[in-house]
């Protein structure tokens, strides 16, 4: 790997990972000494700082992560924003139902209900807010179940089901 590529593989790494990473993982990644690693993450750092690019790249004690600046910061929350505001679709909204009336449930209940993979829909759901994680359960693999958050609850309407109330005395025209 010639030193331009290493430097599109690290940036690529970072891009994806969005969490910050230590050198010595992304040495790993790309297989090559955690030098070249440093090297073209010096080069990045160096690159991010130029006032023509919207990013930055943030040296965390021994990790890195690739950010934003923070003058674009009202712009990106405003596009982020947008992505929330989008209407849930009919996957989403059948998986939402699963949740809210099973919670908390595992992935995997949600796709034996559904007949389908959900990981799509789960994924939306919490990214918008609507579904939260209720802990891992004490089963091989520790899945994670989901339940749903005070955001769900604030868009829900009562349902009026047209029966009196128990203990109600019906009104007759009589």
């Amino acid at each position: 790997m010639n030193q331009k590529q290493i430097l599109a593989a690290v940036e690529a790494m970072l891009f994806a990972c969005g969490d910050p990473i230590g050198a010595d993982k992304l040495a790993q990644a790309v297989q090559l000494p955690q030098s070249s690693v440093d090297a073209a993450l010096e080069t990045l750092h160096t690159r991010y700082q130029r006032e023509d690019s919207g990013l930055c790249l943030l040296h965390l004690n021994t990790r890195w992560q690739l950010a934003t600046k923070t003058q674009w910061a009202d712009c990106v929350r405003r596009v982020l924003d947008s992505r929330r505001a989008v209407p849930l679709g009919s996957a989403a909204m059948e998986t939402l139902t699963v949740i809210a009336y099973n919670q908390p449930v595992t992935r995997s209940f949600i796709e034996q209900v559904r007949g389908v993979d959900s990981s799509s829909s789960v994924s939306g759901l919490l990214e918008k807010g609507l579904i939260e994680e209720a802990g891992r359960l004490d089963l091989p693999g520790r899945p994670v179940s989901f339940r749903t958050t005070d955001t769900f609850f604030a868009g829900v309407r009562p349902v009026q089901s047209g029966r009196p109330a128990a203990g109600a005395q019906r009104r007759t025209g009589r």
